[in-house]
Protein backbone atom coordinates (compact mmCIF):
# COMPACT_ATOMS: atom_id res chain seq x y z
CA UNK A 1 0.00 0.00 0.00
CA UNK A 2 1.55 3.33 -0.95
CA UNK A 3 1.68 6.36 1.33
CA UNK A 4 -1.04 8.22 -0.56
CA UNK A 5 -3.49 5.30 -0.33
CA UNK A 6 -2.65 4.82 3.34
CA UNK A 7 -3.15 8.53 4.00
CA UNK A 8 -6.53 8.44 2.25
CA UNK A 9 -7.56 5.37 4.26
CA UNK A 10 -6.61 7.13 7.49
CA UNK A 11 -8.72 10.15 6.51
CA UNK A 12 -11.74 7.86 6.06
CA UNK A 13 -11.48 6.46 9.58
CA UNK A 14 -13.08 8.27 12.47
CA UNK A 15 -10.92 8.96 15.53
CA UNK A 16 -12.69 6.12 17.33
CA UNK A 17 -12.09 3.66 14.46
CA UNK A 18 -8.42 4.66 14.27
CA UNK A 19 -8.03 4.12 18.00
CA UNK A 20 -9.74 0.72 17.76
CA UNK A 21 -7.35 -0.28 14.94
CA UNK A 22 -4.37 0.86 16.99
CA UNK A 23 -5.38 -1.13 20.07
CA UNK A 24 -6.29 -4.17 17.95
CA UNK A 25 -2.79 -4.11 16.45
CA UNK A 26 -1.23 -3.85 19.91
CA UNK A 27 -3.33 -6.75 21.21
CA UNK A 28 -2.23 -8.80 18.19
CA UNK A 29 1.44 -8.05 18.95
CA UNK A 30 0.92 -8.87 22.64
CA UNK A 31 -0.81 -12.15 21.79
CA UNK A 32 1.96 -13.02 19.34
CA UNK A 33 4.62 -12.38 21.97
CA UNK A 34 2.83 -14.61 24.50
CA UNK A 35 2.38 -17.46 22.00
CA UNK A 36 6.01 -17.21 20.83
CA UNK A 37 7.28 -17.10 24.41
CA UNK A 38 5.39 -20.32 25.14
CA UNK A 39 7.01 -21.90 22.07
CA UNK A 40 10.57 -20.66 22.55
CA UNK A 41 11.04 -20.59 26.33
CA UNK A 42 11.20 -23.80 28.33
CA UNK A 43 9.47 -22.15 31.26
CA UNK A 44 7.36 -19.01 31.34
CA UNK A 45 9.38 -17.84 34.33
CA UNK A 46 12.41 -17.42 32.00
CA UNK A 47 10.48 -14.76 30.11
CA UNK A 48 9.17 -13.11 33.28
CA UNK A 49 12.74 -12.98 34.62
CA UNK A 50 13.50 -10.42 31.89
CA UNK A 51 11.62 -7.84 34.01
CA UNK A 52 13.40 -6.17 36.91
CA UNK A 53 12.37 -3.04 38.73
CA UNK A 54 15.77 -1.39 39.04
CA UNK A 55 15.04 2.33 39.48
CA UNK A 56 18.57 3.41 38.52
CA UNK A 57 18.50 1.39 35.28
CA UNK A 58 14.97 2.56 34.49
CA UNK A 59 15.92 6.21 34.93
CA UNK A 60 19.37 6.10 33.33
CA UNK A 61 18.80 3.63 30.48
CA UNK A 62 15.04 4.05 30.13
CA UNK A 63 13.95 7.64 30.69
CA UNK A 64 17.24 9.32 29.73
CA UNK A 65 17.58 7.15 26.61
CA UNK A 66 14.02 8.09 25.66
CA UNK A 67 14.82 11.79 26.13
CA UNK A 68 17.95 11.50 23.95
CA UNK A 69 15.87 9.87 21.20
CA UNK A 70 13.21 12.59 21.44
CA UNK A 71 15.88 15.30 21.25
CA UNK A 72 17.35 13.66 18.13
CA UNK A 73 13.86 13.37 16.56
CA UNK A 74 13.12 17.03 17.28
CA UNK A 75 16.45 18.01 15.76
CA UNK A 76 15.58 16.04 12.60
CA UNK A 77 12.16 17.72 12.48
CA UNK A 78 13.85 21.10 12.72
CA UNK A 79 16.53 20.39 10.11
CA UNK A 80 14.49 18.56 7.46
CA UNK A 81 11.40 19.81 5.64
CA UNK A 82 8.14 18.34 6.88
CA UNK A 83 7.77 16.14 3.78
CA UNK A 84 10.81 14.10 4.91
CA UNK A 85 9.34 13.05 8.24
CA UNK A 86 5.62 13.11 7.41
CA UNK A 87 4.15 9.66 8.10
CA UNK A 88 0.96 10.30 6.16
CA UNK A 89 -0.75 11.98 9.09
CA UNK A 90 -1.13 8.83 11.19
CA UNK A 91 0.70 10.06 14.29
CA UNK A 92 -1.10 13.40 14.15
CA UNK A 93 -4.47 11.65 13.89
CA UNK A 94 -3.58 9.35 16.78
CA UNK A 95 -2.38 12.04 19.19
CA UNK A 96 -3.71 15.46 18.15
CA UNK A 97 -7.13 15.30 19.81
CA UNK A 98 -6.33 12.98 22.70
CA UNK A 99 -6.29 13.79 26.39
CA UNK A 100 -3.05 13.47 28.33
CA UNK A 101 -4.43 10.25 29.86
CA UNK A 102 -5.28 8.97 26.38
CA UNK A 103 -1.76 9.70 25.12
CA UNK A 104 -0.35 7.99 28.22
CA UNK A 105 -2.46 4.87 27.60
CA UNK A 106 -1.57 4.71 23.90
CA UNK A 107 2.16 5.18 24.55
CA UNK A 108 2.13 2.58 27.34
CA UNK A 109 0.25 -0.05 25.33
CA UNK A 110 2.51 0.42 22.28
CA UNK A 111 5.67 0.30 24.40
CA UNK A 112 4.61 -2.84 26.28
CA UNK A 113 3.35 -4.83 23.28
CA UNK A 114 6.22 -3.95 20.95
CA UNK A 115 9.00 -4.39 23.51
CA UNK A 116 7.62 -7.71 24.75
CA UNK A 117 7.64 -9.04 21.20
CA UNK A 118 10.78 -7.48 19.74
CA UNK A 119 13.14 -7.45 22.74
CA UNK A 120 11.52 -10.01 25.03
CA UNK A 121 11.02 -12.72 22.43
CA UNK A 122 12.65 -11.97 19.08
CA UNK A 123 15.88 -10.42 20.39
CA UNK A 124 16.21 -12.98 23.16
CA UNK A 125 15.72 -15.91 20.77
CA UNK A 126 16.99 -14.69 17.38
CA UNK A 127 19.39 -11.92 18.32
CA UNK A 128 19.90 -8.20 18.37
CA UNK A 129 20.24 -7.56 14.62
CA UNK A 130 17.18 -9.62 13.65
CA UNK A 131 14.96 -7.96 16.26
CA UNK A 132 16.16 -4.46 15.41
CA UNK A 133 15.63 -4.92 11.66
CA UNK A 134 12.18 -6.52 12.11
CA UNK A 135 11.14 -3.71 14.46
CA UNK A 136 12.04 -1.14 11.81
CA UNK A 137 10.25 -3.12 9.08
CA UNK A 138 6.93 -3.25 10.93
CA UNK A 139 6.87 0.51 10.61
CA UNK A 140 5.99 -0.07 6.96
CA UNK A 141 4.61 3.41 6.48
CA UNK A 142 8.18 4.73 6.89
CA UNK A 143 9.71 2.64 4.09
CA UNK A 144 9.20 5.32 1.44
CA UNK A 145 10.44 8.07 3.76
CA UNK A 146 14.22 7.56 4.08
CA UNK A 147 14.67 10.03 6.96
CA UNK A 148 11.89 8.38 8.99
CA UNK A 149 13.02 4.86 8.14
CA UNK A 150 16.67 5.49 9.01
CA UNK A 151 15.55 7.23 12.21
CA UNK A 152 13.38 4.30 13.32
CA UNK A 153 16.14 1.84 12.36
CA UNK A 154 18.69 3.71 14.49
CA UNK A 155 16.22 3.95 17.38
CA UNK A 156 15.52 0.23 17.08
CA UNK A 157 19.22 -0.64 17.25
CA UNK A 158 19.72 1.84 20.11
CA UNK A 159 16.89 0.39 22.23
CA UNK A 160 18.00 -3.12 21.28
CA UNK A 161 21.50 -2.28 22.51
CA UNK A 162 20.04 -0.99 25.78
CA UNK A 163 18.45 -4.44 26.18
CA UNK A 164 21.83 -6.09 25.44
CA UNK A 165 23.38 -3.99 28.24
CA UNK A 166 20.62 -4.33 30.84
CA UNK A 167 18.74 -7.52 29.89
CA UNK A 168 15.77 -5.76 31.45
CA UNK A 169 12.47 -5.31 29.59
CA UNK A 170 11.28 -2.76 32.14
CA UNK A 171 14.07 -0.48 30.88
CA UNK A 172 13.29 -0.84 27.16
CA UNK A 173 9.57 -0.45 27.81
CA UNK A 174 10.30 2.78 29.70
CA UNK A 175 12.58 4.08 26.92
CA UNK A 176 9.96 3.30 24.26
CA UNK A 177 7.16 4.76 26.39
CA UNK A 178 9.15 7.95 27.04
CA UNK A 179 9.69 8.51 23.31
CA UNK A 180 6.07 7.87 22.34
CA UNK A 181 4.59 9.82 25.26
CA UNK A 182 6.73 12.94 24.81
CA UNK A 183 6.32 13.02 21.02
CA UNK A 184 2.58 12.39 21.46
CA UNK A 185 2.37 15.32 23.87
CA UNK A 186 4.27 17.54 21.43
CA UNK A 187 1.85 16.61 18.64
CA UNK A 188 -1.08 17.25 20.97
CA UNK A 189 -0.01 20.64 22.27
CA UNK A 190 2.14 22.15 19.54
CA UNK A 191 2.25 22.53 15.81
CA UNK A 192 5.83 21.42 15.12
CA UNK A 193 7.35 22.12 11.74
CA UNK A 194 10.72 21.99 10.05
CA UNK A 195 12.58 24.96 8.70
CA UNK A 196 11.43 24.28 5.15
CA UNK A 197 7.74 23.41 5.34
Amino acid sequence: MNMQKQSELIKQLSDKELLIQLFFTQLLLLGTSIVLSLLFFDKMVMWIDLFRIDINEIIYYGILTGCVIVFADLLLMYVFPKKYYDDGGINERIFKNRSVAGIFLIALSVAISEELLFRGVIQTVFGYITASCLFALIHVRYLKKPVLFISVLIVSFYIGYIFVITENLAVTIMAHFTVDFILGMIIRFQNWGGVND
